[in-house]
């Protein structure tokens, strides 16, 4: 057993399933996450297994009935991690290119349900507290070194939030646009 360190902001969600695929193909199968960034790893067969992650809240009020519908597909439910679920399959048990989520339709529903979950309450934290906190510290004439880590900090974030903006709306613009809405 060993645990990994990883950060994937939202829109990093493809990036990630491929970090875990090449993990497993170094004989390392997921076993286990904790929010945020921390991946329990156990040792196993070198193996060519795809993983796919689900954001999907509702499912998740209805656990047993959710994990089922993707079982019956063949998919292994492993673990949740900030309303992602986290499933996978090897590679031999699919045809042809297979994914949890068969069409852009149904990708472009994850893609608001993860607008709905993580991103309004990321566009409320980043207007309500970071834009403040950076207004009311760029108008101060004299910062403490206190207020100026803090200002800092906050310019970090802002940065990391803007980031985190920029890439979800781009992926999701791509995505409505191939299945032409």
């Amino acid at each position: 057993m060993k645990w990994k360190v990883a950060f994937f902001t939202i829109p990093e969600y493809v990036q990630e399933q491929d970090w875990l695929r090449f993990q497993h193909k170094k004989g390392w199968k997921l076993t286990d996450t904790v929010s945020p960034c921390f991946y329990k790893f156990e040792k196993c067969e070198s193996e060519d297994v795809v993983y796919q992650l689900d954001y999907n809240q509702e499912g998740l009020s209805h656990k047993e009935e959710y994990v089922q519908m993707f079982g019956d597909c063949g998919w292994e439910h492993i673990t949740d991690m900030m309303g992602y679920s986290y499933f996978r399959k090897p590679l031999l048990l699919m045809q042809e290119e297979e994914e949890i989520f068969s069409d852009d339709a149904s990708k472009l529903d994850m893609a608001e349900r993860v607008f709905k979950g993580r991103i309004i309450p990321l566009l409320i934290i980043f207007f309500l507290l970071i834009i403040p906190q950076l207004l009311i510290l760029e108008g101060k004439l004299q910062l403490s070194n206190f207020e100026s880590l803090l200002f800092g900090i906050y310019i970090g974030l802002f940065a990391v939030y803007v980031s985190v903006f920029v890439k979800y709306t781009l992926q999701y613009v791509k995505l409505k646009k191939k299945i032409g809405e």
